[in-house]
């Protein structure tokens, strides 16, 4: 039989390490405050089917309910560790049976009386697998249960049971043991077994087992299965498990302690030659470096428990500790936990276990070893002194003797500006370059408005240099960084703010990968490289300087002389110069006024005798005379393809242009708006005059 099912707690005075659980629940058991419902919660292999089995086992002993069952009478020996087991207590997975059917099967068997003892209990394992409905089907009896019925819910994933019924019971959170608890409970074990154990091997099968009861038991039983005569010894179980040997780990802790860069990779391929899984060389490195990161924070760390070791090794483990600067190794730890993920599933996990050395080699700048007497080292965090770079001297002169250029144009701009009164002469200031620079007028000390301050000239130059250098950064940020490089091809420099300098991408998505913590560094080390300052970097969307609060970055250059335009001369296939559309293209210019015409004398209009104006002469607009009446209707052709009309001659008028011209000489007053013809009008006037009227 297994060793965790041999050894299974029958009490709650057995339970090992879940006193926050077993202590309350046997006050209630002795008091006789007993809930309808029970939520058992916690990791896997920490008790809870256990404690589960001691309850209902407490509950239906013949003396109880009582927190110490007698052990002797019918339901306490059914319920024993190894017991047959009753029908009044019934254990449910419900990993396999969660659905509405056997919800209601359970609910119908639950309203039965119990047959031979005080409660009728129903055990149900991993309760977060019940469906909602199946969960909504049991509500009901669990809200409003018989008195007869209790049930025990036992989860790992308390949070996933639905609130109606997770707030029906009482909840009682279990947890894992602790390395002393867990300790102690292989000792006793082993002890049962009469089996011998090193006492290096309690900590490898404790770590092993990962604070869970059933698991440690399951790896102990592996262990003493496969021990010789002698029992079991640290090689056996070092072997059997797949753990790095202490040796290999001390000397790769004494590498990084001695900065002894050698040392460190020939522990590496040992461990390869070793046949050792390089994340389980990691995840053991990260174990110890954490050991002594407790020990030299808490030098009794190894008497009050806080680190597990042997006895033997007690002493190694403080001079390990004693060996690196203080907050040194929460670096090194700190470093190992954050690249322990890129081992998973790796290709090459030799390289990138060596790349992990070389960071710690070179990344943390750790004394060779501590000597007591010695001072307190930097810490190991503490950054490198960044490099200066190749570029740094002349382009920061560069820099100097531009910004002194263009002070020494506005001061002979403001000089040329006429001045009311005469601006003393100003005292000449000290030049700050040693070399004699050519004699320029001097400025005046009054000017019309003053200039506004300069930014400080490190800030200056760092946002200078960056734009002079942009090239070369970006070049270099490639040559770390492929994918870096090419995000930052359409990056420009915008300005510098808070000593932080800003540079602008059109592509919002690009703009945030260049401000991930792992492309953002390359391009600060880039920088720092080329202009020999350290500054952050943030990429903001947009390359508008103004856009992002700053200034458009003034040209340095002179303006070139405009040349006369030439003038256009057309080409000899008699098309000429191209005329340019778009944005670039040229405006217009306004077209010049049209000449007004020269004014004509208005003829004498026609007159009656009585001096009332003649009607006009009506036009012919449907090609017959006034006097001839209407037309006879015309039978309509059939329709046919128009044939091309000619060309009308220049001197003939359209309709339109004659009907425009009778307008404006309406309007002018030269003809009458009466389009009568003269019979029409001769007959309406001899109508007036005689008084009759037309037949």
């Amino acid at each position: 039989m297994a060793l965790y099912r041999k050894y299974r707690p029958g009490s709650f005075a057995e339970v090992v390490g879940q006193e926050q659980v077993t202590v309350p629940l046997s006050r209630a058991l002795d008091s006789g405050n007993i809930n309808h419902a029970y939520l058992f919660s916690g990791p896997r292999g920490c008790g809870k089917t256990s404690s589960a089995r001691i309850l209902a086992r407490s509950l239906n002993c013949a003396e109880g309910p009582t927190s110490t069952p007698c052990g002797k009478c019918a339901s306490c020996v059914a319920l024993a560790p190894n017991g047959p087991g009753t029908l009044d207590v019934t254990e449910l997975d419900a990993a396999s049976n969660n659905g509405v059917e056997d919800m209601r099967e359970l609910r119908d068997r639950a309203m039965y009386a119990p047959a031979e003892s005080r409660y009728r209990i129903f055990i149900i394992d991993e309760a977060h697998m019940i469906t909602n409905s199946g969960a909504n089907a049991l509500l009901k009896i669990v809200e409003e249960p018989p008195a007869h019925l209790i049930f025990i819910f036992a989860t790992t994933e308390p949070e996933k049971v639905i609130g109606t019924i997770r707030s029906r019971t009482h909840h009682y959170p279990f947890r894992l043991l602790t390395p002393q608890a867990m300790r102690g409970l292989i000792q006793r074990t082993a002890a049962a077994e009469h089996a011998h154990i090193d006492d290096a091997v309690y900590p490898l099968v404790i770590r092993a087992g990962g604070g869970s009861p059933r698991d440690t038991l399951s790896v102990l039983d592996q262990l003493l299965a496969g021990a010789g005569p002698e029992g079991l010894s640290y090689d056996t179980a070092r072997m059997l498990l797949g753990v790095t040997d202490d040796s290999l780990i001390d000397a790769a802790v004494e590498a990084l302690a001695d900065q002894h860069k050698a040392g460190l990779f020939a522990v590496v391929d040992e461990v390869i030659e070793a046949g050792i899984d390089p994340r389980r060389f990691t995840s053991d490195l990260l174990d110890r470096l954490r050991d002594l990161m407790v020990l030299q924070a808490v030098p009794e760390a190894l008497d009050s428990g806080l680190v597990d070791a042997p006895a033997d090794r007690h002493e190694t483990l403080k001079e390990q500790a004693n060996a690196f600067p203080e907050g040194g190794i929460a670096a090194y730890a700190s470093m190992v936990n954050e690249n322990m993920t890129e081992l998973r599933g790796a290709t090459s996990p030799r390289l990138l276990l060596e790349i992990l050395c070389a960071k710690m080699i070179f990344g943390v700048q750790a004394p060779a070893v501590a000597a007591p007497e010695a001072p307190a080292a930097a810490p190991a965090e503490s950054p490198q002194p960044a490099r200066k770079s190749k570029y740094d001297r002349e382009a920061l002169r560069r820099a100097r003797e531009e910004r002194e250029r263009q002070q020494r144009e506005q001061a002979e701009a403001a000089a040329q500006k006429p001045q009311s009164q005469p601006a003393p002469e100003p005292e000449p200031e000290p030049e700050p370059a040693p070399a004699p620079e050519p004699a320029a007028t001097p400025a005046p000390a009054a000017v019309p408005e003053p200039a506004p301050a300069p930014e400080p000239a490190a800030q200056q130059d760092v946002e200078e240099l960056a734009r002079e250098h942009w090239a070369e950064i970006r070049k270099l940020v490639h040559q770390k960084k492929a994918v870096a490089g090419i995000m930052l091809t359409e990056a420009r420099v915008l300005g510098q703010r808070e000593g932080t300098l800003i540079i602008g991408h059109n592509t919002g998505a690009l703009a945030a990968r260049l401000n991930d913590p792992s492309n953002n560094a390359v391009l600060v080390q880039a920088i720092r490289e080329i202009t020999g300052s350290d500054v952050a970097v943030e990429c903001v969307v947009g390359q508008r300087p103004k856009d992002a609060g700053f200034s458009e970055p003034e040209a340095h250059t002179e303006p070139p002389a405009v040349a006369p335009e030439p003038e256009k001369e057309e080409d000899d296939d008699g098309w000429g110069t191209p005329v340019q559309i778009g944005r670039n293209a040229d405006p217009e210019p306004a077209p010049s006024p049209a000449p007004e015409p020269a004014p004509q004398p208005e003829p004498e209009p026609a007159t009656f005798s009585d001096g009332s104006p003649l009607p006009p002469e009506p036009d012919d607009f449907y090609g017959y005379g006034p006097d001839e009446g209407m037309p006879e209707p015309v039978a309509k052709p059939a329709p046919k393809r128009p044939e091309p009309q000619p060309e009308p001659e220049p001197e003939q008028r359209s309709r339109e242009q004659e009907e425009e011209e009778m307008l404006r000489e309406v309007r002018d007053g030269a003809k009458s708006a009466d389009h009568r013809d003269a019979l029409t009008v001769a007959m309406d006037l001899l109508g007036q005059e005689l008084g009759a009227k037309p037949l």
